[in-house]
């Protein structure tokens, strides 16, 4: 959720940035909307594979060893 939200804050200050930065060049592109899903889809999926691993390594260890060391 907090990946979404910080994608709907970003992508359009990115715009805004890159738009104004690209009309100082003599030849001009358009920044397309397929971009910011391939960032935002990127982005998620980095986040879903990162929290996916940490669960799975919290739900194999041994909790005995967890409550031994502390």
């Amino acid at each position: 959720m907090l990946v979404l939200i910080s994608a709907a804050v970003a992508f359009p200050l990115s715009w805004w940035g890159m738009h104004v930065w690209l009309e100082d060049f003599a030849y001009r592109i358009n920044i397309g909307w397929q971009l910011f899903v391939t960032a935002g889809a990127i982005a998620l999926i980095i986040a879903l594979a990162t929290v996916s691993f940490q669960a799975i390594k919290a739900a194999l260890a041994n909790p005995v060893k967890s409550l031994r060391t502390e």
